[in-house]
């Protein structure tokens, strides 16, 4: 069995056995509560918007604070298409898909040369905009009051169906994500992370190349969005904001950015946490206290961390400042 493991093929995909196997061993416990239910939904939604900053951030090392303005994109996106067109929900999705990216890649080959903070500032100020554009956008994008009365999806009827769907389509992001990584663009992709200036001796055009993760990455988003916009039927201004962009990233940094699952696990746990918070400042003191502990303990996240080898560390540390302490007790 460990050698059946050890296969490239099979190791590329333990993330997605991993996730499909807890939402299978989940679905009875979730689907006899509407309240776990509905809160599995929401996890799923914000698992792919972690995802996306995990794809940004801890792959291609773009720090971007526009997840929730690419899937804000996205929501707003199929909601005008099925709302004001009256296209089905499937037409929606590959605009969702695509105008996120179109934002996306000329934004990230113009920025991608910057400094992380200068680039994270520019990301922030596309939110910014993006959102001002939605509220100033009149009757064609709902104005303030949004657009509501978005359909339902027939082929994921209730939220049982939607629960299947939306936690299908979370493990076919994985399996793609994994697949990138582990293919030559992904190892491309890290080399120009690190070392920019050995991948462009090797051929590889980086800013074109980090541009088009960061449009992936986008369009991952954009995904989310568009679950997002037909599970509430509802999409507005106050909906995406830069404070879920925040929290995202949070969410990516929390679980392991660098990781593929690490994104999911910090979404699932923040997520569920919020739920028993009572307000929005409550939440961001519980999240800055989160991200201060996991970057003084887990600087690489929960799974981006090798715990064993930081335990044995600190017992060698311990050990070595007893030491000193023993043999000066044992001297006097």
């Amino acid at each position: 069995m460990a050698s059946v493991f050890q296969l490239p093929v099979v190791r590329r995909h333990v993330p997605a056995l991993i996730v499909l196997a807890v939402v299978a061993l989940a679905a009875p416990m979730v689907m006899a509560s509407p309240l776990l239910l509905d809160n599995a939904v929401i996890v799923a939604i914000f698992s792919l918007l972690a995802l996306s900053a995990g794809m940004a951030y801890g792959q291609a090392g773009i720090l971007s604070i526009a997840p929730a303005a690419f899937a804000s994109v996205g929501a707003f996106a199929t909601g005008i298409v099925t709302t004001r067109y009256g296209l089905p929900p499937l037409v929606g999705l590959a605009v969702a898909l695509l105008l996120p990216m179109l934002f996306a890649y000329p934004m990230a080959r113009a920025i991608t040369r910057l400094s992380p903070m200068p680039l994270s500032i520019a990301t922030l100020l596309l939110s910014m905009l993006l959102e001002l554009a939605i509220r100033e956008g009149g009757t064609f994008t709902g104005g303030y009051s949004g657009l509501s009365g978005l359909p339902g999806l027939s082929f994921a009827p209730g939220a049982e169906g939607m629960y299947l769907l939306a936690w299908g389509i979370v493990v076919a992001v994985v399996v793609l994500y994994a697949n990138l990584t582990d293919s030559a663009i992904g190892r491309a992709v890290k080399t120009a992370r690190h070392d920019p200036l050995r991948a462009t001796a090797d051929g590889v055009d980086v800013p074109a190349l980090l541009a088009a993760y960061f449009a992936l990455s986008a369009a991952v988003a954009g995904l989310a969005g568009w679950m997002y916009a037909h599970y509430m039927s509802y999409i507005g201004p106050d909906s995406l904001t830069l404070h879920v962009s925040i929290n995202v990233l949070l969410m990516a940094v929390v679980g392991g950015a660098s990781t593929i699952v690490g994104p999911i696990l910090g979404a699932a746990f923040l997520t569920s946490i919020t739920q028993f918070l009572p307000a929005r400042g409550t939440q961001g003191m519980f999240f800055g206290g989160a991200l201060i502990l996991v970057l003084l303990v887990a600087p690489n996240g929960a799974l981006g961390t090798d715990w064993k080898k930081l335990f044995s560390r600190s017992r060698r540390r311990g050990a070595a400042s007893g030491v000193p302490v023993a043999a000066k007790q044992k001297g006097g």
